[in-house]
């Protein structure tokens, strides 16, 4: 866009950064939620693997349905989000995000598995509006070249919330509004109000903080029509994004049960390892925040990753109901991964296919392997999943100009990866085992790999070149 910032008012834009991270705090909080929701909702209503796979089918689906309808709008009328501005559109899906929590009332209350899919469905669609508006919004904070850094600085608080949630709403409905041994229906009531409520103060604060205007005045900002196609990397980052959110809501959404089988781990129990999982995450987003960050020199950035990831470290171990024993493993993992920076060289595509190589091994250990090690491997996939949303969108959205949002809203479109994997993975788990289940993930880190690999050749400067060859 024309009116993007210069490196000259980047502090400008500390207060709408710090803003949006508190939302992506309660959005990843709010999200990781349903891995808790699985394994309740299997128990109360008695469901099978594929059933249970609902919850996940229902939320990320909406992103889906969202997203097609954005995109149909914005290919016949233009671009919603250029037309009512940014802080309008946020505020809008804070909304009706909260009241996608709100519906959780009646679905306990009345105790009917179908409202309570359908309050996930709403709560979806909010979020959908979110990840149009929220994540091309922190790419344009600042100079394209640091666009990766910023996401993956919010994207780590996103992670912080994930992390947080197994463990507080784990607590929560399998223990402090549970009905005493029983899984009660009303123990999502109460927890959910109150994320309502957190969500409309959220966007109170929103309204009220100046946030800078990236409409632009041109006559060329104009979008119709399907342009944004047109480019070829962001044709393959759809199917990237769809892998790669496939893949990670998936696992995350079966490991009570894998630890369950493999371990003979309690909900009360696994629910700290979950954590685990998507506090590696929370590690290696702000880990890439510091390594993508080209401001930074070389020396001093050495410093930096190991000094977050031993205060982060410290953090996950405060939260989790785990001892020390039982995380040490963990500390492996974040040398793997500082490794997997510093081979990677700052360069976004070269380090996305580096940790999605690494996933891929980390997958075939915990489904051939048993035990610890099994453990240890699926739980270690969290710190390498850590930047590949980041890397794939803001690579995906590269040079693509006035196409920008309407690439997001098919990025976010492919956020079905999210309803889809997990319900095909919940088929073969009913019919092979979890274990073997797991070879599902294992296509679509092999995909993400080779999308990293084709961004680092195809890539290069495509800010000042257009679209990649072979685009049309």
């Amino acid at each position: 866009m024309s009116n993007i910032p210069t490196t000259s008012s980047r502090q400008r834009y500390i207060v709408p950064l710090i803003t949006l991270t508190i939302l992506f705090f309660m959005w990843g909080f709010i999200t990781c939620m349903n891995d808790i929701l699985i394994p309740y909702l299997k128990q109360l209503f008695n469901l099978s693997f594929f059933k249970s796979m609902l919850v996940q089918f229902c939320f990320f689906g909406a992103y889906f349905i969202g997203s097609v309808i954005y995109f149909l709008v914005s290919s016949k009328w233009g671009d919603p989000v250029n037309k009512v501005g940014y802080k309008k559109s946020i505020i809008a899906g804070i909304i009706l995000s909260a009241l996608g929590c709100a519906l959780f009332w009646p679905a306990a209350t009345s105790s009917l598995y179908g409202l309570f899919l359908a309050a996930l469905f709403v709560l979806g669609l909010g979020f959908t509006i979110l990840q149009i508006t929220a994540n091309a919004y922190v790419s344009l904070l600042g100079p394209e070249e640091g666009a990766s850094s910023r996401l993956n600085l919010t994207q780590a608080f996103n992670s912080l919330g994930t992390t947080i949630a197994p463990v507080l709403g784990g607590h929560l409905i399998f223990e402090f509004f549970a009905d005493g041994d029983a899984i009660s229906p009303q123990a999502t009531r109460i927890p959910y109000l109150i994320f309502a409520l957190i969500l409309l103060l959220v966007a109170v604060f929103i309204s009220v903080v100046k946030l800078p205007s990236f409409q632009s005045a041109d006559e060329d900002m104009e979008v119709k029509g399907w342009g944004a196609l047109k480019f070829m990397h962001l044709k393959m980052g759809v199917l990237g994004i769809f892998c790669y959110v496939g893949a990670e809501v998936a696992i995350g959404s079966f490991i009570i049960s894998f630890l369950e089988q493999t371990m003979g781990m309690t909900e009360a129990v696994s629910k700290n390892y979950l954590a685990l999982y998507w506090g590696g995450a929370m590690i290696g987003r702000f880990l890439g925040a510091i390594s993508l960050n080209q401001a930074i020199a070389a020396g001093k950035k050495l410093v930096y990753m190991v000094g977050i990831a031993a205060l982060v470290f410290l953090l996950i171990f405060s939260l989790v109901d785990l001892s020390f024993s039982q995380v040490q493993f963990f500390l492996v993992f974040i040398v793997l991964n500082l490794l997997g920076f510093f081979i990677g060289k700052a360069a976004p595509a070269r380090t996305l296919s580096i940790f999605a190589g690494i996933s891929v091994l980390l997958l075939i250990s915990s489904t051939l392997n048993s035990g610890a090690l099994a453990m240890y491997s699926i739980l270690g996939i969290g710190i390498f999943n850590s930047i590949m949303f980041s890397n794939i969108y803001t690579l995906s959205i590269a040079g693509l100009g006035k196409y920008t949002s309407q690439g997001s809203s098919l990025l976010v479109m492919a956020i079905l990866g999210g309803a889809i994997i997990p319900v095909i993975q919940g088929v073969l788990a009913d019919h092979l085992g979890v274990q073997l289940s797991l070879m599902l993930p294992v296509i679509c880190y092999v995909y993400i790999f080779a999308f990293g690999v084709y961004c680092s050749k195809k890539l290069k400067n495509v800010e000042q070149s257009g679209p990649v060859k072979g685009g049309h």
